[in-house]
């Protein structure tokens, strides 16, 4: 929020240049004179060095080129009112106060405490946190994470059975199933496989239920000719090892996200918005956390102001002007794991609203693509969600649909595609 007191009340302004292991303070009074200038290490030490000579300044607003961390968090708990600093801003700032482009981190906090004391009438002050929503946000975006590095490990997987085993590839498409890593397991080269013969291949398709129609026969005849095609000798002597090695770690991580999805669940449902953001179709068990833990349970966050909470997600386009020209681009300035979530989400909404599907394919047939078009839809759907969010009522399809209808919406005279 925006700061409601006068703001050269204040006696000092400060700015912390944080890294991994130092971080420069710089204090400033209402003239711009410098009063404090020091550096601590990220400590128990240092951070006892900066409550002890900020002391006798009580708290003071302090610039920080980022809004989250343990350096945050350590200005949070000396009392300080933060205002962090987006990149952009950062670089204007220093360009400011250095033209030259030289780069030093006294200068740097010194830029930040100066802009802080001149502009920071119209910054908004980082506010403390709830525990569960940031417990919620963390666990979140580590899951991403982990599926991320699960992904990789696959797609090494799947190079190095291309290398030595490709019948491996051909019987199993999906390698995110915990079946076909059994099944490396298991027959871990095409001479292994042919060894164990008909009766333990059909044993172990019947076990996993991969049987099916006609899947159970056509992996049966891939078997059979699995040493066919092959890798040379040493090839798979080495590239066996190293699938063996891909799947141990892909088991170990399906584990540690199982852990993970327990206690989101656990900490989403316990939130008083869970049946908020729980009745958004499509949303599910691991969309729905990921879009609460990003927007937060504070309604001053955005000013009751929904393109603020667009422009945060990355949906609002950036109109760039000059002299005649006129150039929208996509928004880079975003939170990317809200624009994530929203992505994940249009695109499940396709499937199970009458509306969402009519509004893409529109957009579709005016020649946008397929993330352009989803981004048009979470960009709609981020003012229902605001809407929502703000009046504390979970998703209603009908209500939705009849304030449509009333409304004249232009998507229902759209023909279904």
């Amino acid at each position: 929020m925006h700061n409601p007191e006068p703001w050269q009340q204040h006696r000092a302004f400060g700015s912390l240049d944080w890294a991994s292991q130092t971080h420069c303070v710089v204090v400033v009074d209402q003239t711009g004179k410098v009063i404090e200038n020091f550096q601590i290490e990220h400590s128990a030490s240092g951070w006892k060095k900066f409550r002890e000579k900020l002391q006798p300044y009580g708290s003071i607003p302090f610039a920080i080129e980022t809004s989250q961390g343990a350096a945050v968090e350590q200005l949070l708990e000396a009392g300080m009112m933060v205002y962090p600093l987006n990149p952009k801003s950062a670089q204007a700032y220093r360009e400011r106060k250095a033209p030259s482009g030289v780069k030093d981190d006294q200068l740097d906090a010194w830029s930040f405490a100066d802009a802080l004391r001149v502009d920071g009438q119209g910054w908004k002050a980082l506010k403390p946190e709830e525990p569960l929503i940031k417990e919620l946000r963390l666990l979140c975006r580590d899951e991403v994470t982990l599926i991320e590095q699960r992904s990789a490990f696959i797609q090494q997987l799947r190079h190095a059975l291309a290398e030595y085993y490709p019948a491996a590839l051909e019987a199993f498409e999906d390698w995110t199933s915990v079946s076909a890593w059994m099944f490396l397991e298991r027959f871990p080269t095409p001479q292994a496989l042919a060894q164990a013969g008909k009766r333990k291949w059909q044993n172990f398709l019947h076990s996993r239920r991969l049987w099916g129609s006609d899947q159970g026969p056509r992996r049966m005849e891939i078997f059979a000719r699995a040493t066919e095609f092959a890798g040379s000798a040493p090839t798979v002597k080495a590239k066996s090892l190293l699938a063996l090695s891909l799947v141990q770690m892909l088991f170990a991580v399906e584990k540690q996200l199982a852990l993970y999805r327990q206690r989101i669940e656990e900490l989403f449902a316990s939130h008083p918005d869970h049946d908020l953001f729980g009745s958004l179709p499509g949303a599910g068990p691991k969309i729905a956390p990921r879009l609460l833990s990003e927007i937060g349970d504070d309604r001053d966050r955005f000013g009751g102001d929904v393109q603020a909470l667009q422009c945060l997600g990355g949906t609002a386009p950036v109109t760039k002007r000059s002299g005649k020209s006129r150039h929208v681009q996509k928004r880079r300035a975003c939170n990317k794991h809200l624009r994530h979530a929203l992505h994940l989400f249009a695109d499940q909404s396709l499937s199970r609203c009458v509306w969402a599907e009519r509004y893409y394919q529109h957009h579709r047939q005016k020649d946008c693509s397929h993330a352009n078009a989803l981004r048009r839809l979470a960009h709609r759907w981020l003012k229902i969600i605001h809407k929502m969010w703000m009046d504390r009522t979970p998703y209603d399809a009908e209500l939705h649909h009849r304030n449509q209808l009333q409304h004249g919406s232009w998507i229902f005279q759209l023909k279904a595609v």
